[in-house]
C-alpha cells in the first residue's frame, strides 16, 4: 500500500497542476472524464498538497493547518486594489 504522505513529499509541482487542472475541469489532458470518485480523490490529493507544500493565503485555498482560506470582503478587496482590468477615458468635448 502506498503512504499518502510519500506520494504528496515526492509529487513533482507539473503533477500537482496537471491534478488542479483535472480537478477545476472534470476531465484528464486527454479528454478522459473523471468519475465522481476520481475528482473527489484527485481534490483530496490537491488539498493535501496544498496544506503541506505551499504557503497558501488566497482565497479558498487551503492553509498548512489543512483549513479554508476564507477571506473576508475588505480583505478580498485590499488584495485587489490598485489591479485595474481597464480605465476609461473621458471624453473631452
Amino acid at each position: 500500500m502506498t503512504d499518502i504522505n510519500k506520494v504528496i513529499d515526492e509529487m513533482p509541482t507539473e503533477v500537482y497542476e496537471r491534478l488542479v487542472s483535472a480537478v477545476e475541469l472534470g476531465k484528464w489532458e486527454d479528454g478522459t472524464v473523471l468519475s465522481q470518485e476520481q475528482r473527489a480523490s484527485t481534490q483530496q490529493v490537491v488539498m493535501l498538497y496544498q496544506a503541506r507544500k505551499l504557503t497558501q493565503t488566497e482565497h479558498f485555498t487551503i492553509n498548512s493547518e489543512g483549513q479554508v482560506n476564507e477571506l473576508s470582503k475588505s480583505e478580498l478587496k485590499k488584495q485587489f486594489r490598485g489591479d485595474s482590468i481597464a480605465e476609461f477615458k473621458e471624453k473631452e468635448l
